[in-house]
């Protein structure tokens, strides 16, 4: 099975990336982590890549589409996997369509996750975690019991990531759209774009993923 999850910032693909990857043996592939290991790894791919950055160019779509051919060939992706952060553009989606019709592979399920803009930024921005054990909690969600300590682990101390700020994440969130306008449209032409609402609650977000690929 192959699943390409889109969704902003902060929406929750990782969390129900794990999830698919535990219920269906999928393997969640990031093209970032895939960049990164192919150049360390020293593949033919990877060399490419490497010269491109270098030499301060982008990393071409033919290059990042070799480094998922060559990714998908290993044994742990032999029953599936899920594709998070590609494809970016049309392009890419077609160069995706291609390379896959040559592996003799189908995609089965492309999920978008609707999410509520004005109310996302409020999740976000609002999420801290607890410096020592990692716990996390939020400013009007998920406060802990006893209000400036951990639940866990009883540490008083907390963080939060620089950019979970309104100003920051509003940007990430225009870039992701950006990004994505002209992919989805792609795939709800093709007929395989689904969409699941994004701001339910994690159990719920999960049950209609599972709705959609049992459908």
């Amino acid at each position: 099975m192959i699943i390409i999850l889109f969704g902003p910032p902060g929406a929750g693909k990782g969390t129900q990336a794990q999830r698919i990857e535990k219920s269906r043996g999928l393997v969640q592939l990031s093209t970032g982590d895939m960049l990164r290991a192919a150049v360390a790894a020293e593949t033919e791919m990877g060399k490419a890549a490497k010269a491109a950055m270098d030499s301060g160019s982008l990393v071409t779509d033919e290059i990042v589409i070799g480094i998922i051919r060559d990714r998908i060939q290993e044994e742990d992706c032999k029953n599936g996997f899920i594709l998070d952060g590609f494809p970016r553009t049309v392009a890419q989606a077609e160069a995706l369509d291609v390379m896959l019709a040559e592996q003799g592979l189908n995609l089965d399920a492309v999920i978008e996750m609707k999410v509520d803009d004005e109310a996302l930024v409020d999740r976000v921005c609002g999420r801290y975690t607890c410096a020592k054990c990692g716990e996390g909690y939020h400013d009007t969600n998920l406060k802990p019991k006893v209000e400036g300590v951990c639940d866990v682990c009883g540490s008083t101390e907390f963080t939060r990531r620089k950019d979970d700020n309104p100003e920051t994440f509003g940007s990430r969130l225009q870039a992701y759209y950006a990004d994505t306008a002209p992919v989805l449209p792609y795939y709800a032409d093709k007929g395989t774009l689904q969409q699941v609402d994004g701001m339910a609650a994690i159990d719920e977000v999960a049950a209609q993923i599972d709705a959609v690929l049992a459908a």
